[in-house]
């Protein structure tokens, strides 16, 4: 049986088309996938992602736990500060891709909910020294995201929202409920990630949709936290990465910090080549109405070349967009193309992201 989130009660009540993911019963859509996505485009959307998992490492060598586990460098962190990085195997390839927060009193590492139970016991196999947590059936997460999201949270918050910067976070309430507020996302807007304590989301949530109501704002489920998600530009575990994949050859070189110090896989990842990776990760635009799908082949010159990683129809571009991971030999101006059940497709690789929302919005 799927596990529940504290908010399952009010995705039911709002008619929520749910769905199996990562282990839980979650929001597929409440409206449409293409409503629900314009949505965050151009007003705002709430999310429930408390399927997410969180753990603390606490204690004084806590920093060095942490620093071992994580590709990027956690020593650079103030109070308050959060980063993105990658956690490898010995071999080089991603067990996970996660965010740091630097804390008063330790890290708090934010893991996907389908990698939490092997995340879990890595990290605790690699905990020697330090105090670790799984905190992830405690705490909640609520994102706020869109254009209005600052301006709807800086109107239920005391502190000043609006001036936190992007990664970072501050202990705060947001409509009378104690939050830890992030400006963090993963659709590429603006906005708000919200950590709470699991018995307070329920109230948190019907106060955002109370207030967030006149702006537009409505909620959001997984089909459109997808298609944000691949527009930006983001990953996808699972899809875009795995434990077979490193870091450079699904472009996260720059979560590659060799230069900090020893870490885990850090060996076997400095014999990689950054330039000529083992494989090349791209995003292409398809022509036609035609939607590449994960799995499927990507053809160079009419030759097996590499598979799409993930597609969709892009609401915002109003075309075909997909991200492929090709053999390290391709050729950068090869011709491409995407067998999709036999019917190939022309495609041309164009620079990720495939949007960047504009600037001062």
């Amino acid at each position: 049986m799927a596990l529940r989130t504290p908010l399952y009660d009010r995705h039911i009540a709002a008619g929520a088309r749910m769905v199996e993911f990562g282990g839980f019963d979650m929001p597929l859509q409440y409206s449409t996938i293409r409503e629900e996505h314009v949505a965050v485009r151009t007003r705002c959307g709430i999310f429930d992602l408390s399927h997410m998992g969180e753990v603390r490492f606490t204690g004084d060598l806590a920093l060095d736990v942490v620093q071992r586990l994580v590709t990027n460098d956690v020593a650079r962190l103030e109070v308050g500060g959060a980063l993105y990085g990658v956690m490898c195997h010995e071999a080089g390839g991603i067990v996970d891709d996660v965010v740091v927060y630097r804390e008063a009193g330790g890290y708090m590492v934010v893991i996907n909910a389908a990698c939490r139970p092997k995340d879990v016991a890595w990290m605790r196999d690699h905990s020697d020294g330090c105090d670790f947590e799984d905190v992830g059936d405690a705490i909640a997460l609520l994102a706020v995201q869109g254009p209005r999201a600052v301006g709807l949270i800086s109107g239920m918050c005391p502190d000043d929202a609006a001036a936190l910067r992007p990664f970072h976070c501050m202990e705060s309430v947001v409509a009378g409920v104690r939050a830890t507020v992030s400006r963090t996302g993963y659709t590429g807007e603006d906005g708000f990630e919200l950590y709470v304590d699991a018995a307070d989301a329920s109230g948190l949530w019907d106060a955002l949709i109370e207030a967030g109501g006149p702006e537009g704002l409505i909620p959001c489920g997984l089909g459109a936290r997808d298609t944000l998600r691949l527009e930006a530009g983001l990953r996808l575990y699972g899809q875009d990465m795995d434990d077979d994949t490193d870091p450079f050859s699904c472009a996260l070189g720059w979560t590659v910090k060799l230069q900090k110090g020893d870490f885990i896989g850090s060996e076997a990842l400095a014999r990689l080549d950054p330039a000529h990776p083992p494989r090349r990760f791209v995003g292409i635009e398809l022509e036609g109405r035609a939607i590449a799908r994960h799995g499927q082949r990507v053809l160079a010159a009419g030759e097996p070349a590499g598979e799409v990683t993930s597609g969709t129809y892009s609401f915002t571009l109003d075309h075909s967009i997909a991200t492929a991971s090709l053999d390290g030999d391709v050729p950068a101006d090869a011709e491409l193309s995407v067998d999709i059940r036999g019917t190939v497709a022309a495609a041309t690789v164009v620079p990720l992201p495939f949007y960047r929302r504009p600037k001062g919005a």
